[in-house]
């Protein structure tokens, strides 16, 4: 007893592209540059850093290099080590001033301006058979040990309820399903334009968000 030691955990991390009024999306660089920054740093006993995906700011129409992604690195993580493993997906939001965890997702697709592929639903269910657009899915994430733990590093973050109704809510909304359907965990956070916050402190929240998820794990 007591000898298990800390738990497999390995969390698959997406950000995003440019698309319309957002030339540079913050949270592309930070995932191009995740890997190299978490070797430097370290990651806690037992949490591996897996699959870093940057997808297109699209909907229905970037389904399958969302599914394809999410389904490569599941199997890919069940043959290596059967870990725990958790979705993190990085969006910007181009008026914020401070980073947000995302503690749901609404089943509605309203873009404010065409996505990437030149879709713009409004007020669309995401998944008809989940039934309405009032529908929504929330993380099963210790969203509240998380700010906690990241409060203790003097980030400027807090808990939203609302990811928006464009890609950013798309994309969660699916990784919540697919999360539950498999077993896994999933959770979106959202941070400000590089020139609200610069990038080193941006890739350090990133890698102090890795371990607050871990440690709520």
């Amino acid at each position: 007893m007591g000898s298990e030691g800390p738990r497999a955990i390995t969390i698959h991390v997406t950000g995003f592209k440019k698309f319309q009024g957002v030339p540079e999306n913050p949270t592309e660089a930070i995932v191009n540059n995740l890997k190299e920054y978490v070797e430097r740093r370290g990651l806690p006993a037992g949490v591996t850093l897996g699959s870093c995906t940057v997808l297109d700011v699209a909907g229905d129409g970037a389904l399958p290099q969302l599914y394809q992604t999410m389904e490569s690195a599941i199997s890919k993580t069940d043959s290596v080590s059967n870990a725990n493993v958790v979705w993190l997906h990085l969006g910007v939001n181009s008026g914020a001033v401070r980073f947000a965890i995302e503690h749901q997702a609404a089943n509605e697709a309203t873009f404010r301006c065409p996505d990437e592929l030149g879709w713009q639903p409004q007020q669309l269910p995401i998944v008809l058979e989940d039934g309405g657009i009032s529908q929504t899915r929330k993380t099963s994430m210790h969203v509240d040990a998380i700010l906690k733990s990241l409060k203790k590093g003097a980030y400027d973050v807090m808990i939203s309820g609302n990811a928006g109704r464009f890609v950013c809510n798309y994309v969660y909304y699916h990784s919540l399903r697919f999360a539950e359907q498999k077993g896994n965990k999933s959770l979106f956070v959202h941070v400000p334009l590089f020139a609200r916050i610069d990038p080193e402190t941006q890739m350090r929240f990133t890698a102090s968000l890795l371990d607050a998820i871990a440690s709520a794990c």
